[in-house]
């Protein structure tokens, strides 16, 4: 039998996705060359690299919605793959419940013939035997289970029950992303592609999704910025650096350390090497032209042209530098808050909040209505006005505030990045000095007159991120800083506030971040603020032990 026709035998007989040789370049930039790649039932693949790197691009490759220029994709004929849409707008004419049942194609292909033949009026003998078959077809796919497992999804993903019936285009966009999280996870995929699956959710839908992949037998492959949830889900972790894609066992934690300790043994070696190379051609300068020492010198040539000097690929991963440095130390007072209210289109977002900040706080504001904590950072930051209730920063206090959403910062089309910035750094600064300070934020030599208008959203951020530390302030609000940044730049701002010696207000649904970062949580509810002193995990932990303490209550009552 030939290569060919066994190769192809043996892709029909596994349920695997496998990429060989596969090759991808734009114009003159390489994106993959000669990626050879296999995933298999039972793991979680976690696909990362730097912003531009291409995972997004290679998870479509699998998918089929884009062809490399070389090298093919394997998988069974029969194995189904779904994939996370990125399009808000495709399903807007369709119910909630009809775009999850929608994630398996041939399914809702066959529940919509089903319900086309029972719908007629005259019935035929012909449409009796279809139906028969569709009804097989139907069993046979799990049909009769479908809909209470699209149930059990979207209630998951926080979707209430008395709107699955409501069209997709009447949902805002963070309900939109967690129907179609609902339509890719339907129906057990055999190969599952998540494109930034928790954009726009709460913590609260998280964990869920993570015991829900926890739990999923078949392959998964995510491409994410939430360290924590690559730490709960992966069992590997694909790497796209140097052209191509270096596949490692476990989860972040374990790539970063093995990763890190495979550069370092490689530039130890690397050093060791060159340094030895130096040593025998400084002995060959010298001795070459003495009789005395000329055996030796060439027996040096030969082992220096044995001697192979590996280069030190150049990497695509680039860390930004993020420090923020006060002007000054906060005094005894630093913020309070007293009985603030507001609404929003008639909607309260809090009641009477009262709240003191103190010296050296860290403070996490949780909570599901990701919009109320949006609200308050606005009044804290001088940008809205509360309906009822004040507040008063301390005399010795400067705050900086980062928006959740900056496009008015980038209004311009004419401003470069030189001159964007210099409008926030002192005047006495020369444009040497605003060059450096965007070097240290990934904006070097030419990168510095790009126009503002092009900038992408990680881009942004790390403009605003650099606003910020020209601002020397020693209080620092922060709403969801981390959303468009990629894992080298989050890294860098969850160092750089863990650094930071004076008070921090912020949001985020990055676990990791948040846990590492807060000494103080504030959860906002419906019915007020829940205000602890200890850390994200701890809150956590002490939340599930209440909650489990109330169900164990409840259930000995009932009994």
């Amino acid at each position: 039998m030939p290569w060919g026709v066994l190769l192809v035998a043996f892709y029909e007989d596994t349920t695997m996705i496998t990429a060989s040789n596969i090759a991808l370049s734009y114009g003159k930039r390489i994106i993959f060359q000669d990626v050879n790649i296999k995933f298999t039932p039972g793991n979680c693949y976690g696909l990362i690299g730097a912003n531009g790197a291409g995972k997004s691009t290679f998870l479509k490759i699998l998918a089929g919605q884009l062809e490399a220029d070389r090298g093919e994709i394997f998988k069974g004929p029969r194995e189904r793959i779904a994939v996370l849409s990125q399009d808000q707008f495709a399903f807007d004419e369709h119910s909630i419940i009809n775009t999850v049942l929608m994630g398996h194609k041939k399914l809702f292909k066959v529940m919509a013939e089903r319900e086309a033949i029972y719908a007629k009026a005259d019935f035929t003998e012909a449409d009796g035997i279809r139906s028969a078959e569709l009804e097989a077809k139907f069993g046979e796919m799990n049909g009769y289970e479908a809909e209470a497992e699209a149930a059990v999804l979207l209630k998951g993903l926080g979707i209430p029950e008395e709107i699955r019936d409501k069209k997709m285009k009447e949902l805002d966009g963070s309900d939109k992303v967690r129907v179609l999280l609902a339509q890719a996870l339907f129906g057990n995929p055999d190969i599952l592609l998540l494109d930034e699956p928790t954009n726009q959710l709460d913590l609260t839908t998280i964990n869920w999704l993570e015991e829900f992949l926890a739990r999923f037998q078949n392959t998964v492959i995510i491409v994410s910025h939430d360290r924590h949830f690559l730490n709960q889900v992966c069992t590997h972790m694909a790497d796209i650096d140097f052209g191509k894609i270096t596949v490692y066992v476990g989860n972040y934690d374990f790539w970063y350390e093995a990763s890190q300790l495979h550069f370092h043994q490689k530039e130890t070696e690397s050093k060791k090497a060159k340094a030895k190379a130096e040593e025998l051609k400084e002995f060959i300068r010298r001795f070459s032209s003495n009789a005395s020492k000329a055996k030796q010198a060439t027996s040096r040539k030969k082992l220096l042209d044995k001697l192979t000097i590996e280069e030190m690929p150049c990497s695509s991963r680039k860390y930004p530098y993020i420090s923020f440095k006060p002007e000054r130390a906060c005094g005894d007072i630093i913020l309070e808050i007293k009985g603030l209210s507001k609404k929003i289109d008639g909607v309260s977002m809090f009641r009477d909040l009262t709240l003191t900040v103190n010296k050296g706080d860290k403070i996490a504001f949780i909570g599901t209505n990701s919009l109320a904590k949006t609200t308050l950072f606005q009044i804290l930051a001088g940008e809205l006005q509360a309906d009822t209730g004040d507040f008063r920063w301390g005399v010795t206090m400067r705050n900086s505030y980062f928006p959740k959403e900056n496009s008015q910062y980038f209004n311009s089309e004419e401003l470069d990045l030189i001159g964007w910035l210099r409008q926030y750094a002192p005047v006495k600064e020369t444009e040497s000095f605003i060059r450096g300070f965007l070097g240290k934020m990934l904006f070097s030599g030419e990168e510095a007159t790009k126009k503002t208008s092009v900038l992408s959203g990680g881009e942004r951020v790390r403009c605003m991120l650099a606003k910020m530390m020209l601002a020397d302030a020693n209080a620092l609000i922060l709403d969801e800083p981390t959303n468009h940044l990629d894992l080298e730049s989050i890294t860098a701002l969850n160092n750089g506030l863990i650094a930071f010696s004076e008070v921090v207000l912020f949001a985020s649904h990055d676990h990791q971040f948040v846990s590492t970062v807060a000494n103080r949580i504030v959860e906002i509810t419906a019915d007020g603020i829940i205000d602890v002193m200890m850390t994200f995990d701890e809150y956590l932990a002490e939340k599930e032990a209440s909650q489990s303490c109330e169900i164990e209550y409840l259930a000995r009552k009932a009994a």
